[in-house]
């Protein structure tokens, strides 16, 4: 059931530089968690194959001859600048023209050289256009969007689901509760379960460029701390971990933080809760500290808080964003950003 989380007329922080984890009140309670519905319905476009015209971009392949001319075959690429060198014509741009368009361009740049020349452009070889699939596959990575290519045929090509050594089985090892698909920033509603397990085709969307599909590990023990902290992480959960104790380790909120309504979901993308807690209170002993779970998100946020609904929509997207940007990180040999590889749920 939705509902409005009351806004506090009072905006006070507390910053990171006063953030003392041994200040607070050593006794815990577990939290109440209210059920939010999200509404997660495929658009019935996404199991469309796109039917649009290729567009060029930088790295693409390319073979061009001019028809009836002996010794103009050449196969070249895209240049990061967008341009395409080839014979007389010089750079000749490439980028966000179709093949056929392309071809008229190059006609017109070699007109100088050559009486009415009839240039034929063949895509050879497309690198361009990519998605990510990341977690757990067996190899994980950057793949090229060739042709039309659904969510399963992507994880087959990946090399499928990683499975135990001892059990041969997949289940223990992929979240596929929640496992992500996302566009352009957002979650795609893709029911994973249905999709792998059920074999649901009406779940198997086609894939676009920068696509970013993740299956998170089921066996990671973590709390996953977003939003305005100074240090945004992983962290492990070992014995037993407070919010407190959780935040202590992203170094504290952000100098703007509101602390009147930290946001702690619980449960997976289908079926999450949420529970709104007054970290401020806890600070000042007004509130007991609480114990949080493995797979809990903790969310700052920097303002009042809206429909809850939303709110647990936003925190979704922004742990799925950070986790698929870190592990795209890790896979690329980058040490820029900390890894962060934890389910969006507790198991």
């Amino acid at each position: 059931m939705l509902f409005c989380v009351i806004l506090n007329a009072c905006r006070q922080t507390i910053p990171a530089s006063e953030f003392d984890a041994r200040t607070a009140d050593k006794t815990v309670r577990n939290l109440t968690f209210t059920n939010v519905k999200v509404k997660r319905t495929l658009d019935p476009q996404l199991l469309k194959a796109p039917d649009e015209p290729y567009i060029l971009g930088p790295g693409d392949v390319v073979e061009i001859e001019i028809a009836e001319v002996p010794g103009t075959l050449a196969r070249t690429f895209v240049m990061p600048d967008g341009m395409v060198y080839y014979n007389l014509a010089g750079g000749v741009r490439a980028e966000g023209l179709t093949p056929g368009e392309f071809s008229k361009q190059l006609a017109e740049a070699l007109k100088r050289d050559y009486t009415n020349p009839l240039v034929n452009v063949s895509l050879v070889e497309v690198k361009s256009r990519r998605y990510w699939i990341l977690g757990r596959v067996f190899k994980p990575g950057l793949y090229p969007l060739r042709q039309p290519t659904t969510l399963l045929e992507a994880v087959s090509q990946s090399g499928g689901l990683f499975t135990s050594r001892f059990s041969g089985t997949t289940q223990e090892l992929a979240d596929l509760s929640n496992s992500v698909v996302i566009r352009n920033g957002e979650i795609l509603p893709v029911n994973f379960d249905k999709l792998i397990r059920s074999g649901d085709t009406s779940q198997n969307i086609y894939l676009r460029h920068n696509d970013y599909i993740y299956l998170p590990s089921a066996m990671s023990s973590t709390v996953l701390l977003l939003g305005a902290v100074s240090a945004p992480q992983a962290v492990p959960y070992k014995d037993s971990l407070t919010l407190i104790d959780c935040i202590a380790q992203g170094k504290g909120p952000a100098k703007q933080a509101y602390l009147d309504q930290v946001v702690i979901v619980r449960g997976s993308l289908d079926k999450p809760s949420a529970s709104i807690v007054n970290l401020k209170a806890i600070l000042t002993g007004k509130e007991t500290n609480v114990l949080l779970q493995p797979g809990d998100i903790v969310w700052i946020p920097r303002r009042p808080l809206g429909l809850l609904e939303s709110t647990v929509r936003l925190v979704f997207q922004d742990a799925a964003r950070t986790v698929a940007a870190s592990e795209g990180a890790r896979l690329a040999g980058s040490d820029d950003n900390p890894v962060i590889s934890i389910p969006l749920s507790s198991p």
